[in-house]
């Protein structure tokens, strides 16, 4: 037997007796009382465990929190002496064979597909870089090579099992049991879970991870990541408009709080800065919070500006109005603190220290152009949908398809049946992008494009940039939803009847469901507070990559040297009466 199949064999075995048994459940159970300045991070460290693990044997910390002298349970895992493993080196000639690397291949592509792990093949390639061109020329085992078969599939995701990792944990983690990675999996019967093995899930799995390359990566907790207790100062500045409310009337208080105005949205998103700040006190971040009513008036803040220091302010939140945030960011004062411009997607202008939280539509419909050019076939049935005002994203779709038949609305905003109709085919999937926020022309358009769907008739239905008049409840999810309408957005939309765990403590706190303001107000703090504790100052946070907590992504990129905008988004498909993401 040839030296590399013998090597390869003492890994399998001694990675069997090892990690093939599942590592999941504790063997123990130990206690700990926690001291002062104490995490969740530090705790996990001293014992060698993670903070899931410790989170899910001491379930009131997830209720209130971590507390001096409260006593934890520690679990305790069985550890088995591992078996002398040698490392891969000067592999003889007949243990390998070549392999040309194929147009969109990852290393990890490549270990799935001859079955062994990517360690295994950086042992093979020690000059191996992360990005590989087509190709290239690298050695693959020799052992495998009757059996190598393409079974990478997109339609799946795919995960890679860590040290001590069992079936139960890997559960937990991603939320995918034994029996569907044993079906999805067939070699597991035979060889058990091994570190480094890459597993297929299905395409819908994957925890609280993101997706790169079908491949399931971790994202950086920086909640878990807390070492010790900080203080973190915080003004958030909202057009409260508190001069405007008649106290003396409880009745004109109460209709005016009933309304969608400046008054509810400030309100609504300060209670999601309060949970935020509840939440993080009970992971030792103290935070100091300063509020300010802006009165949606500059000379209000003026006032503020001169009358208060900033200078050991983390970061400034608001205010809610672009005009009234740009006018702020003007300050000399403000030049060094941080500016954060919360809720609105009108652009604000880039100057020293401003972040624009809400991802641009700019960056929308570029995210989703490129997502159109990857996913849709030339060969399909095109038709570009737009009105006068959508007429340059118009040209960008036909430079991109240049075989797409324009569909031009009426002057109305209404579509033609008998022209819808005519254009739409049965012979091929008719894929239909539609580029306007006009509500009239989108019901039109989703009501008679729906109607054309058939056994024999495919039509779905896209476009670079969904608007708040796809909210108007008028337009038929359930249309939608048969269209498999597809799209880009900045933030999740928002759930709907069951509620999670951070939904029903806020609905205690403040007695009703939080709303998408304070929801963004809660994952706009947590995350400017997070990255400030993580880092020290918000700057220092670009190698963090993307965040994400309830509804919202974060992604911070540059737009000139000293302001940034943010990049995170989603890509969103209607599927029935549902919204699910899909691969980017």
């Amino acid at each position: 037997m040839r030296f590399f199949r013998i090597l390869f064999t003492i890994f399998v075995f001694s990675s069997t007796l090892v990690f093939g048994q599942d590592q999941g459940v504790p063997s123990d159970f130990g206690s700990h009382k926690v001291k002062r300045n104490q995490t969740l991070f530090s705790i996990s460290k001293t014992y060698d465990i993670s903070v899931e693990q410790l989170k899910e044997y001491n379930l009131l910390v997830e209720r209130i929190g971590l507390r001096k002298r409260m006593i934890l349970r520690i679990p305790i895992y069985k550890k088995i002496k591992p078996l002398a493993v040698e490392v891969i080196e000067n592999v003889k000639d007949g243990d390998f064979q070549t392999y040309k690397v194929k147009a969109k291949e990852t290393k990890w592509r490549i270990a799935y597909n001859h079955q062994i792990s990517v360690k295994i093949l950086d042992s093979l390639n020690p000059e191996l870089s992360e990005v590989l061109k087509v190709d290239q020329e690298i050695r693959v085992p020799i052992m495998f090579t009757a059996t190598v078969s393409e079974t990478w599939d997109s339609t799946y995701n795919y995960y890679t099992v860590k040290p001590k990792e069992g079936y139960y944990r890997i559960e937990k983690k991603i939320g995918v049991n034994k029996q569907v990675l044993d079906s999805l999996n067939p070699n597991l019967i035979e060889t058990g879970l091994q570190p480094g093995m890459i597993l297929r899930v299905p395409v819908e799995i994957r925890g609280n991870h993101k997706v790169e390359d079908d491949l399931l990566v971790e994202r950086i907790s920086l909640l878990d990541s807390i070492k010790e207790s900080k203080s973190i100062r915080l003004s958030v500045m909202l057009p409260f408009k508190v001069n405007e409310i008649e106290f003396d009337s409880i009745e004109n208080t109460r209709e005016l709080l009933k309304r969608r105005n400046l008054h509810t949205l400030s309100t609504d998103f300060y209670f999601g800065i309060l949970m935020a700040a509840q939440t993080l006190s009970q992971y030792g971040i103290e935070v100091q919070l300063s509020v300010y009513d802006t009165e949606n008036n500059t000379k209000k803040i003026d006032s503020i500006v001169k009358e208060n220091d900033f200078s050991e302010t983390a970061a400034i939140i608001g205010p809610l109005i672009s005009s009234n945030f740009d006018y702020l960011s003007t300050k000399s004062e403000l030049k060094n603190v941080i500016k954060i411009a919360p809720l609105s997607t009108n652009p604000v202008t880039p100057r020293a220290g401003v972040y624009q939280s809400v991802t641009p539509k700019e960056i929308l419909q570029k995210e989703m152009m490129a997502y159109l050019n990857k996913t849709i076939n030339m060969e399909d049935n095109i038709v570009i949908v737009a009105d006068t005002m959508n007429r340059y994203s118009e040209r960008n779709l036909k430079k991109m398809f240049p075989n797409a038949i324009v569909l031009r609305p009426e002057k109305t905003g209404y579509l033609l049946p008998e022209l819808v109709d005519s254009l739409l085919v049965d012979s091929l999937p008719n894929k239909v992008i539609l580029e306007s926020q006009n509500f009239s022309l989108i019901s039109s358009a989703s009501s008679q494009l729906s109607a054309q769907i058939s056994k024999d008739r495919e039509v779905q239905l896209f476009t670079t940039f969904r608007s708040n008049a796809y909210q108007n409840k008028n337009i038929s999810r359930k249309q939608l939803g048969l269209l498999k309408f597809t799209y880009t957005t900045g933030s999740l939309p928002l759930k709907q009847g069951e509620y999670n765990a951070f939904q029903k403590k806020y609905i205690t706190r403040f007695g009703k469901p939080p709303g998408r303001e304070a929801i963004k107000g809660y994952d706009l703090t947590m995350d400017v507070l997070l990255r400030t504790a993580y880092c020290g100052i918000m700057e220092n946070t670009n190698d963090i990559g993307e965040t994400q907590y309830e509804e919202n992504r974060f992604l911070y990129v540059n737009k000139t040297p000293d302001n940034y905008i943010n990049g995170g988004y989603f890509i969103l498909q209607h599927s029935g009466y549902d919204i699910r993401e899909i691969k980017k």
